[in-house]
């Protein structure tokens, strides 16, 4: 008797989820505030919805200062949370520090952007490793158990032999080779979970897809839910499973990689795509019917527009937009792939087809 087989992907674990995650950072009072009950504050973060799987790269993609990095600290338990939840394999977690934040960052771990500050330049690679490996518990009873451990995270990097980096500072590696190590000090906690927050953005062109290339193989050989945040979507197709698109401290555009990258929905996500370099455009030839791409600033996080917060930017906004905040709503090419956008409203008179089509 034979099993029948299905084409539908396999539903991979929920390890990590946000649940309407939330985050104002106050303002400092001033004269005019002191008198007032209206105390400004820098809305970062507004109701993110995100799950990260074993074995899937998640990729968060948005332009400086839409609140990608704040996710990550927030995830990673480093801030407090305004409003929403974080739930790991769905049990409500919140920590303020000690053994409750230790055993939770066993599960978590984040590599920052900045491999040389996110190593303390006076001490070495053996130093830096060792300690992450006592603190989680996976330094082993012996010297020759810690050697063998230690020998073992360079080897995951791909920083061989091992005696050849583990006492040198940070300084005397390349920048690549100071993320490596930075990546190896997160794996030695053993996690379940890797928060990336733009981990190549610091390197040469030349050695980010070795980075990215390691990633994913730690993500196959160790099933490893990773969060990977950028601006640069195009990386994001590469390397990531599902990606998501944030703007100004929203979600606006979610589903698979290929379909979000190929197929953009939002606006939002056609001017990310279309900001790439283009030889048409540098030369003058692109052509006559060009439409507008979305030109201007960001919104003031302080004081962010109601409705949609691209809606000033947006070459496809409608009187509504300037008013009600759109829901997420499936644009229908793909399952799975949604848009914060009125343009997919099912009753709105213009089809959702409009903005996407023919990418």
């Amino acid at each position: 008797m034979t099993t029948p087989t299905t084409d539908a992907p396999a539903v991979r674990e929920e390890v990590l989820e946000a649940v309407g995650l939330t985050k104002h950072f106050p303002v400092r009072a001033g004269l005019r505030t002191l008198l007032t009950r209206d105390r400004p504050a820098v809305h970062a973060v507004d109701d993110v919805h995100l799950t990260l799987r074993r074995g899937q790269v998640t990729a968060l993609v948005g332009e400086s200062g839409s609140g990608k990095s704040t996710v990550a600290r927030l995830l990673a338990q480093l801030y407090p949370r305004t409003a929403g939840s974080v739930r790991l394999h769905g049990q409500l977690v919140t920590v303020r520090g000690g053994r409750p934040f230790r055993a939770y960052a066993r599960k978590v771990q984040m590599i920052f952007q900045d491999p040389f500050a996110s190593l303390n330049p006076v001490h070495t690679v053996r130093y830096h490793l060792t300690r992450a490996l006592r603190i989680h518990g996976n330094a082993g009873r012996t010297g020759a158990d810690l050697d063998a451990a230690l020998a073992q995270l360079l080897e995951r990097v791909a920083l061989t032999p091992a005696e050849r980096y583990l006492d040198k500072f940070p300084h005397e590696l390349s920048g690549g080779q100071r993320q490596r190590v930075a990546i190896a000090r997160a794996l030695g906690a053993d996690p379940e979970v890797l928060l990336a927050d733009e981990p190549v953005s610091m390197l040469d062109v030349s050695i980010r897809l070795g980075v990215l290339n390691l990633l994913r193989d730690l993500k196959e050989r160790l099933s490893l839910a990773i969060l990977y945040i950028t601006h640069d979507i195009a990386s994001a197709r590469y390397f990531a499973d599902e990606t998501l698109v944030m703007y100004a401290g929203r979600m606006v555009e979610g589903g698979d990689s290929e379909t979000v990258t190929q197929q953009p929905a939002h606006p939002y996500t056609r001017l990310l795509i279309d900001s790439a370099p283009d030889p048409d455009r540098i030369t003058g030839e692109a052509g006559p019917d060009e439409r507008e791409r979305g030109d201007g600033e960001p919104p003031s996080l302080i004081r962010p527009p109601a409705g949609c917060r691209f809606h000033p930017r947006c070459p496809a906004a409608m009187p509504r937009c300037a008013t009600d905040l759109p829901p997420r709503l499936d644009v229908g090419d793909r399952p799975g792939h949604w848009a914060a956008c009125w343009l997919y409203d099912p009753e709105a008179a213009p089809p959702a087809t409009a903005v996407g089509a023919d990418r």
